[in-house]
């Protein structure tokens, strides 16, 4: 049996701060702008017609760009066209949210998918009176981040109480792991109306490209990827490589190069590479562009992934695409993706004292265990996490709230 999608199915996305546009690597673009322009790509090829709302933060954006045939970008006017962090939006969603009830009420679409808590909001305000279903994906929690980052959440106060009413007024919520499920029951929310549906990659573009270097006298090469924020747990690793003799570790994030002398992440990390005599085998590469990420990724030995916490983490899945294993914490979606003695070691998130450079010895003096979690990883995700595969969960998420006929599609 296979399921024939739509081919007129009309769907709005709402993603605030995120565009699908956006370059990645700033401070406020990263894994939902990805999910977002991926989602909607593989949804038009499926045959739905998708708009992204979006707001404008810059004077000269046109009002409507074509991301790819089936695909429009709208650039909503809310607040200043200029960049403004996400954490300062909350006043403009009201504006955001007329602006498409506004648009609604003249040219409705058959579902609302809204991206991150903000957009919940803006997307139930767009819907009001006009019987339009709206499924949420939070991408992130207000709840995990207050718990971990405590007095440095920069939060607005009103993040938790708005995320649990966005998530009792909207028709459907898709979570992207198990644990958000936890979350989202923590919350009081309904468990019955909650999807699981994870991120993904693109296999063809995370692909093996080349293996690590093995010559003698090479150094093995560990890789960390993400944001340059301290719960990304680049220290960790860090300090972790004081016990791994004969290896390097490549950070790959932040700004460009040349600008990571006046990134205060940047700066802590190399002094704490210093303090524990690593200095001349940490190298911070700053942003690395998503079209050399692939060759990096394959260059490694293996990938440290180490968050505090996560919501998701698309980085383990990258990495097992192009066949690198991975040390990943135990948080969050890589308590899903990465699968403990088969595609890669989890290690505890909260205990610093759990010998790290142990495990890593002990996996890059196994080759053969090496080579059989890089081959299990990339099996891994071409069964479960490919692009087109989530999409097929998203839209099953949407059919489950409509009544339209142009999202159930046709079994046969």
């Amino acid at each position: 049996m296979s399921r024939i999608l739509p081919t007129a199915g009309r769907v709005a996305m709402v993603s605030e701060h995120a565009s699908p546009l956006a370059a990645l690597g700033g401070p406020d673009a990263g894994g939902q702008n990805v999910y977002v322009a991926q989602i909607a790509r593989q949804l038009a090829r499926k045959g739905y017609r998708v708009t992204v709302y979006t707001r404008r933060d810059s004077l000269g954006l046109p009002d409507r760009v074509t991301l790819i045939d089936g695909v429009q970008v709208v650039h909503v006017p809310a607040g200043p066209p200029a960049p403004v962090p996400k954490d300062e939006l909350l006043p403009h969603m009201a504006e955001f949210g007329a602006y498409l009830n506004r648009q609604w009420s003249a040219d409705p679409p058959d579902v609302v998918h809204s991206h991150f808590w903000m957009s919940g909001l803006a997307a139930l305000t767009g819907t009001r009176g006009l019987g339009i279903p709206v499924v949420q994906t939070y991408h992130a929690l207000g709840t995990v981040k207050k718990r971990y980052q405590g007095a440095d959440d920069t939060s607005p106060p009103e993040r938790l109480a708005i995320e649990e009413a966005v998530g009792h007024e909207c028709a459907g919520i898709i979570a992207t792991c198990s644990d958000e499920v936890a979350e989202l029951r923590a919350m009081g929310l309904s468990e019955d109306r909650v999807t699981v549906v994870p991120c993904g990659v693109d296999p063809d573009q995370f692909s093996p490209v080349g293996r690590p270097r093995t010559a003698p006298g090479v150094r093995r090469r560990l890789l960390a990827v993400g944001r340059l924020v301290p719960r990304k747990g680049f220290d960790r690793a860090i300090r972790a490589l004081a016990g791994v003799p004969d290896a390097e570790l490549l950070v790959a994030g932040g700004p460009e190069a040349d600008l990571l002398g006046t990134d205060p992440e940047a700066e802590r990390l190399l002094a704490i590479a210093g303090e524990y005599g690593v200095g001349d085998r940490v190298t911070l590469l700053g942003g690395v562009g998503r079209d050399r990420m692939p060759r990096l990724m394959s260059s490694a030995d293996l990938v440290l992934s180490l968050p505090r916490y996560e919501p998701f983490g698309i980085v383990p899945l990258e990495a097992m695409a192009c066949a690198t294993p991975v040390v990943a914490t135990a948080v969050g979606g890589q308590l899903d993706t990465v699968v403990d003695g088969v595609t890669g070691v989890r290690v505890p998130a909260d205990d610093d004292h759990h010998d790290l450079s142990g495990v890593i010895r002990a996996l890059l003096d196994d080759p053969g265990r090496l080579a059989a979690y890089g081959a299990a990883g990339r099996d891994r995700v071409l069964a479960h996490y490919t692009w087109d595969r989530v999409a097929e969960g998203v839209a099953g998420a949407y059919g489950a709230v409509s009544t339209s006929p142009s999202l159930q599609g046709v079994v046969r």
